[in-house]
């Protein structure tokens, strides 16, 4: 595709606004992984974190397709998305003297960050996929755009937890619903979920919604008995002996 004419442009643009559109979701879970770090720790797991995200959704677009196709995968990744938005919910147990926290929290906060997009990408690689046409420079460029867009975005909720906590909620809660709307879309669940849809008198868009408001809900129900049991635990996290 010629980069000087009107179709590789509107291509770009398409790229873009697929990416901005989708970029809100890979900001909150970034913000929620690094928010306990301290914050030139911050930084810099925002930016490696960012980095390596956009490199590994460029390298499934090209096999998006694919990936579409495969039973259970979004089931799979429902999973893992609800299991992230639990742990996200959970603060970090401190480390103890001798580890190197900074380097490993870094590490793991990136993690956090690959595996939930892994997770939320598949339908979203698919899109960019096709808004390139199979051109490589349009697919890097219209990423490499959005890129400025989601380190502000995440850095900005970074700030907003600062003054309000239960942003950590509610962006846990999002990665909730998320999940729930993936799973009703697997291949594999596509009867069960039709004939839940028929049983309940509504459109599969709808039932996305429905299981994803179940997703959140159990986020945040989860999240929160885990945080009141730890909570209730002595130093150390070890149920007490019980008395003779």
């Amino acid at each position: 595709m010629d980069i000087g004419s009107l179709d590789f442009w509107i291509s770009l643009g398409k790229i873009v606004w697929v990416d901005l559109l989708l970029g809100g979701d890979n900001a909150v879970v970034i913000a929620l992984a690094v928010r306990s770090l301290p914050p030139a720790q911050q930084r810099r797991a925002i930016l490696w974190g960012t980095g390596a995200a956009i490199m590994m959704r460029v390298a499934l677009t090209f096999v998006a397709a694919g990936l579409m196709s495969l039973p259970w995968l979004k089931l799979a990744g429902a999973g893992l998305l609800l299991y992230i938005g639990v742990t996200l919910l959970l603060p970090e147990k401190p480390h103890t003297a001798g580890e190197h926290a900074p380097i490993s929290s870094i590490w793991s906060a990136m993690r956090t960050i690959l595996m939930a997009d892994l997770a939320m990408s598949v339908d979203n690689v698919l899109a960019v996929a096709a808004a390139a046409k199979g051109s490589l420079l349009l697919l890097v460029l219209g990423l490499g755009i959005s890129i400025p867009i989601v380190i502000f975005g995440s850095t900005l909720l970074l700030r907003l937890i600062e003054r309000l906590p239960v942003v950590i909620w509610l962006g846990a809660g999002l990665l909730g619903f998320i999940a729930g709307e993936i799973a009703v879309a697997d291949a594999a669940a596509a009867e069960v979920t039709a004939g839940i849809a028929g049983w309940l008198g509504v459109s599969p868009g709808w039932l996305g919604v429905i299981a994803g408001a179940i997703g959140a809900g159990f986020v945040i129900m989860l999240g929160h008995l885990l945080l009141r049991r730890r909570q209730t635990l002595p130093p150390g996290g070890r149920t007490p002996p019980l008395r003779k």
